[in-house]
């Protein structure tokens, strides 16, 4: 696969499947076994996931934030790796443990490594600024 077949790829999956979770597509995107590799404060951090288990895993991490979205400000190849750098932002309209619904617009930032395998998206590292999202739910105001 090329880097600019990579690159459309990548943000074709972050279109259908995370913005518009259209479930539907996940086997265009991601290998048969996904598996996430370091994602710190991920429930799914370590696990692999068949793709019924990313759909779950997306249709959790979705419900507080029912309205978020990804924007991607970069993406770099390297071999069969891709950095991608994306900012994210969602309205808190559904409960988190210790959070009830605030109706605050979040937003934060990440870098996220993923592997390519045969075409298909085999899994990732990732840092994202999960400390930020809990600072902007406790924030007054």
């Amino acid at each position: 696969m090329t880097p600019e077949a990579m690159k459309a790829h990548l943000a074709a999956f972050f279109d259908e499947v995370w913005n518009r979770r259209d479930l539907m597509r996940l086997e265009r995107y991601i290998a048969p076994v996904y598996k996430i590799r370091s994602d710190p404060g991920d429930p799914w951090d370590g696990k692999s996931l068949t793709r019924a288990e990313f759909a779950e895993r997306l249709t959790v991490s979705c419900a507080p934030f029912p309205d978020q979205k990804f924007t991607i400000l970069d993406l770099i190849v390297e071999g069969e790796r891709l950095v991608v750098d994306w900012r994210w932002a969602g309205t808190h309209l559904a409960d988190l443990p210790g959070f009830p619904a605030s109706g605050k617009a979040v937003k934060i930032s990440g870098l996220t490594i993923y592997d390519f395998e045969n075409g298909l998206l085999s899994g990732h590292r990732q840092q994202a600024d999960r400390l930020s999202v809990l600072q902007q739910l406790m924030a007054k105001g």
